[in-house]
């Protein structure tokens, strides 16, 4: 079975899409709807937004080590700065090609609401940080590697629990359709 890129006239405007040549790709056993196939938009937005966070990711990065290292800047004072530059284009990027969002944003309908998330992530972070680091302490280990991991552990494990709940917000009410 080959699979060829193809566009499909029922898809946004030029849209590439995946086509399985010589089936019928919208049916699974028995006729009824196949599980990648009914699973598609969402699979297709989750995917969109990893690459997204992905993206911002490194934005947050490289700015918090440019105002650190580079500006001297205190490190909470830098990661605010970094959170701050990497939500514009977080937001910009999800609502135009995950979501698929045109026309002008609605500042309290989705602007102030995604804003609330990143930094909500932020304060998050920063506490699994602050808690982790405090246990360390206590642990007697306050440098060195394992110390390190534990503190990135614990700043992206806040991170990755606010994607999942910043996702499921942003599809069923932020981006919502209809």
């Amino acid at each position: 079975m080959a699979t060829l890129i193809g566009y499909s006239p029922t898809r946004h405007q030029n849209e590439p899409v995946l086509l399985d040549v010589g089936t019928d790709h919208r049916a699974g056993f028995g006729g009824k709807p196949g599980f990648l196939s009914s699973r598609a938009p969402l699979v297709r937005k989750l995917a969109r937004c990893m690459g997204v966070s992905v993206v911002t990711t490194v934005v947050s990065l490289t700015t918090l080590v440019a105002a650190t290292a580079g500006l001297g800047m205190a490190a909470w004072v830098a990661n605010v700065l970094a959170t701050s530059v990497a939500t514009v284009p977080s937001y910009h990027l999800n609502r135009r090609w995950t979501w698929g969002r045109r026309g002008e944003s609605d500042l309290w309908r989705e602007v102030a609401p995604f804003w609330a998330l990143a930094f909500a992530g932020l304060v998050l972070s920063t506490v699994a940080v602050a808690l982790t680091a405090g246990w360390l302490e206590g642990m007697h280990l306050r440098s060195g590697v394992l110390a390190t991991g534990a503190l990135l552990a614990a700043q992206l494990s806040a991170f990755g629990l606010l994607w999942v709940v910043q996702f499921v917000l942003l599809d069923r009410v932020l981006f919502a359709e209809g």
